[in-house]
C-alpha cells in the first residue's frame, strides 16, 4: 500500500500551509492558477496516477477552473460530493503585515509582537497557542485540505463508496465556479453510474453572535437575493429645482421602506433571517455639474429561507408601490405649496415590463444592440451592467418617466434545507456522539449563516420561481445564469461539517488547531464510513 501524505495532524497542517501560501484572492491571477496547482498535488496520489481520467479541470470563465476528482470504487454506486471553494477575499486590512497574510506560521509568530493591538478575544486566542492565523486558514482552505486528505485515505484503503472532490473559484463574489460545475456533476453521474447520496461541504463554523465559542453542524444554508431599483426623474438646473424631480428624492422613499423591513424576515426551525439592508445607493452622474441628478440606482440585500425569487419580486413590488405612493403624495404637497406644476407621478414597473415596452417601440434588434453594448463594457461588474442596461432603455423611453424600475442583480443563492432528511438526522446524531468521544460538543444549525455553494444543489423550487428571476435580471443569459434545471437533478441532501474558527474576512481570521487537524479528520472519516454501502464499518476512533 502506498504511503499516506496527508493523514497525520502534522502533514495536514503542512498541506494547509502550502494551500494558503498559494495566493488565490478573488479576481487575481492566483485564483486562475490555484486549480492547476491543486490538480498537480492530487496527481501525486497513486489512485490518480492509475486513473488520470478521473481528475479534470472545469472551465469557470475568466481563466478560472474548478477541480473535480473522482475516487471510484468498482463495486459502489453511492457517492458523496465533497464541496469547497479556494478563492479568498483580499488582504489590505493586514497593513504592514500584509506580506505575511498567506504565511500562517510566520503571521501567527509575528502577531505576538503586536498582541496588545489586537482585540481582546483575538489576543487571548493568539496567546493560548490554540489558533493558526492567516487569510484562508478558516475560510476555507482548511475544508479543501480535509477533503484532499479524505479522498487520499479512501483511495488507499479502498473504501466501498465513491467520493467526488469538487473545489471551486469565485465563491466570494458570484459563485461562477459552483454554477458552472453543476452540469458537470450531472454528466459525471450519468457517465460513471453514480448515485449521489450526500453533498458535504466543510465551510467553517461561524459564530452565531460575538464571542460565541460553540461548534456547529449545518443541515442547510441561508439564501440570498438582491432586489435592485433604477430611479428616473426629470433633469433640471439647480436654479429651477421644481422644473425637475431628482432621482435622489425618489430613491429616499424606497430606501426608507426597504431598510430593516420586517416583511422580508423569515423564521424557520426557530432561526430567523437578518433584516434587509441597502448595499448600494448612488446617483448615476459621472461628473459634477449644476444639472440635478435625475437617475439613481439602489441595491438591497435580502436573505431567504423558504421564499423564492417570484415571491420576493412580488413583495418588493408591493413595497415599492407603497413607497412611490408616499413619494408622489409628498411631491404633490410640495408643488402645491410652491405653486408649481408637477412633472408627473412616479410609476412602478418591473424590468420585464420595460423590456417588453422598449422592444415594441424600438424593435428587438435595437434593444439587443443596447444590451450588448452594456454587457461588453469591461469596466463594469454584473450589478453595474444591470443598471446600465435599464438606464439605456429608459433614456429611449422617457415617456414612461418618472419611474422606479424594479429588477434583480446577481448573485442569487437559493436557500436549501434538508433537516428532515433521515440520512441527515442520523448523520448529525453520529457527529454529535463522535464529537463527545473526542472531548467536545457540536450543535445543529438548520441554516448556515454565511453564503455557501450548497445553494446550487438540492434545488426544490418551481419553474415559476426561477423564471421570475430570469425575466427580471438584465444580464441573464449574457454574463450571468443559474442552471436551475440541472440543479433539480442534484437532489441528494446537504450537510456542512467543518472546522472551528473565528473572524472570517478580518485580519484576525484564525483556525482552531485541534478542531482542524485532530477532530475534523476523524469526524469526517466516521461520517463517510457510516455511508459505505458494503462491509462492516469499523469505528475510526480507537
Amino acid at each position: 500500500m502506498s504511503t499516506s501524505q496527508w493523514n497525520t495532524p502534522a502533514s495536514l497542517r503542512s498541506l494547509l500551509n502550502e494551500l494558503v501560501s498559494w495566493d488565490s484572492r478573488t479576481t487575481t491571477d492566483g485564483e486562475c492558477t490555484f486549480s492547476t496547482r491543486v490538480a498537480e498535488k492530487l496527481r501525486t496520489l497513486a489512485y490518480f496516477t492509475h486513473h488520470p481520467e478521473h481528475l479534470k479541470l472545469q472551465d469557470a470563465g475568466l481563466g478560472r477552473n474548478s477541480v473535480l476528482a473522482l475516487y471510484k470504487n468498482p463495486s459502489a454506486t453511492d457517492t458523496i460530493v465533497l464541496i469547497s471553494h479556494f478563492d479568498t477575499v483580499w488582504t489590505e486590512e493586514y497593513g504592514v503585515m500584509e506580506p505575511l497574510a498567506f504565511q500562517p506560521e510566520a503571521l501567527t509568530a509575528a502577531l505576538h509582537q503586536v498582541a496588545d493591538e489586537l482585540p481582546e478575544d483575538a489576543r487571548n486566542d493568539l496567546l493560548s497557542g490554540d489558533y493558526l492565523f492567516g487569510r484562508g486558514t478558516m475560510d476555507m482552505k482548511m475544508g479543501l485540505a480535509l477533503h484532499m486528505a479524505l479522498i487520499e485515505k479512501a483511495s488507499l484503503e479502498q473504501w466501498p463508496i465513491n467520493l467526488v472532490l469538487l473545489t471551486v473559484p469565485d465563491e466570494e463574489v458570484n459563485s461562477a465556479g459552483m454554477r458552472t460545475a453543476v452540469e458537470e456533476l450531472v454528466r459525471m453521474r450519468d457517465v460513471y453510474g453514480l448515485s449521489y447520496k450526500l453533498f458535504l461541504n466543510s465551510e467553517p463554523t461561524f459564530s452565531q453572535e460575538p464571542g460565541d465559542p460553540k461548534e456547529y453542524i449545518y443541515s442547510g444554508t441561508i439564501g440570498k437575493i438582491m432586489p435592485a431599483a433604477l430611479f428616473y426623474g426629470k433633469e433640471t438646473h439647480v436654479g429651477e429645482p421644481l422644473k425637475g424631480l431628482t432621482a435622489t428624492y425618489i430613491s429616499s422613499f424606497l430606501a426608507q421602506e426597504m431598510e430593516f423591513n420586517p416583511l422580508f424576515k423569515e423564521t424557520n426551525y426557530g432561526e430567523t433571517t437578518p433584516l434587509p439592508v441597502s448595499l448600494q445607493l448612488k446617483d448615476l452622474k459621472t461628473s459634477y455639474s449644476t444639472q440635478t441628478p435625475y437617475r439613481a440606482a439602489s441595491l438591497y440585500n435580502v436573505f431567504l429561507m423558504d421564499r423564492d425569487a417570484s415571491e420576493i419580486m412580488q413583495l418588493f413590488s408591493d413595497v415599492a408601490r407603497q413607497a412611490m405612493d408616499a413619494c408622489n403624495a409628498s411631491y404633490q404637497q410640495i408643488c402645491e405649496r410652491e405653486g408649481a406644476e408637477p412633472v408627473g407621478e412616479v410609476r412602478v414597473m418591473r424590468y420585464e415590463e420595460l423590456l417588453e415596452y422598449a422592444q415594441s417601440k424600438l424593435g428587438s434588434e435595437a434593444v439587443e444592440s443596447m444590451i450588448t453594448d452594456a454587457v461588453l463594457d469591461q469596466e463594469l461588474d454584473d450589478r453595474e451592467k444591470c443598471f446600465k442596461i435599464t438606464d439605456a432603455l429608459l433614456i429611449e423611453c422617457q415617456e414612461l418617466t418618472p419611474a422606479n424600475v424594479l429588477m434583480f442583480a446577481p448573485p442569487y443563492y437559493p436557500a436549501v434545507n434538508t433537516s428532515e432528511d433521515p440520512l441527515v438526522i442520523n448523520s448529525i446524531d453520529l457527529m454529535k456522539k463522535t464529537a463527545i468521544e473526542l472531548g467536545t460538543h457540536v450543535d445543529q444549525i438548520h441554516y448556515f449563516n454565511g453564503i455557501c455553494d450548497l445553494s446550487y444543489v438540492h434545488y426544490t423550487g418551481t419553474a415559476t420561481g426561477w423564471t421570475a428571476y430570469e425575466h427580471n435580471t438584465p444580464v441573464w443569459g449574457k454574463t450571468y445564469s443559474i442552471p436551475f434545471q440541472a440543479m433539480t437533478e442534484l437532489d441528494a441532501p446537504v450537510l456542512n461539517v467543518g472546522p472551528f474558527g473565528k473572524d472570517a474576512h478580518q485580519r484576525t481570521e484564525r483556525l482552531h488547531i485541534e478542531s482542524a487537524f485532530v477532530r475534523l479528520p476523524l469526524m469526517l472519516e466516521v461520517l463517510v464510513k457510516s455511508m459505505c454501502s458494503v462491509g462492516e464499518i469499523e469505528h475510526a476512533i480507537s
